[in-house]
């Protein structure tokens, strides 16, 4: 009851506002602040304001605002964990698999006949030298710490 008696007189003053900005010839601010104080009495004429003040005090509904607050905890807990584990139970399980079945190197089977039967290793390739390009880029940032006093 009260909830309604405060919308109704934040709209009339809201209107009342209006009125007066409107005589001020200020018409398109006037139809906004019409329209801002026009949206507590639809509340209260909709029944939303009855239902929030029902809400607010009920033991009850806040409640299942709890209920609702550990559901949302526990999903997020189980989403981080599951990011951190890597993926669905599903993806663990397919991973586990195929770490099994690569768990011998392939070339593990061969047998062992001795250095001879190996094949050579090929020498490794040797660093290019550095270009012009490099050098010139090491000097400029030479000159440019020298300009500094670096």
């Amino acid at each position: 009851m009260i909830a309604e008696t405060v919308c109704s007189a934040v709209s009339a003053a809201g209107l009342g506002i209006a009125a007066v900005t409107a005589y001020r010839r200020r018409f398109l601010t006037a139809a906004r602040i019409a329209a801002y104080s026009l949206v507590p009495i639809g509340l209260v004429m909709t029944g939303v304001v009855e239902w929030l003040a029902d809400t607010a005090f009920s033991p009850v509904a806040w409640a299942g605002f709890g209920v609702l607050g550990v559901a949302w905890v526990l999903f997020m807990t189980t989403r981080a964990v599951e990011r951190r584990r890597g993926g669905t139970r599903k993806e663990r399980k397919e991973a586990r698999a195929a770490a099994r079945r690569d768990a011998v190197a392939p070339g593990a089977s061969a047998p062992s006949l001795g250095p001879a039967a190996r094949p050579a290793a090929e020498p490794a390739p040797r660093p290019a030298k550095a270009s012009r390009g490099g050098d010139d880029d090491f000097s400029d940032i030479e000159a440019i710490l020298k300009k500094h006093g670096i």
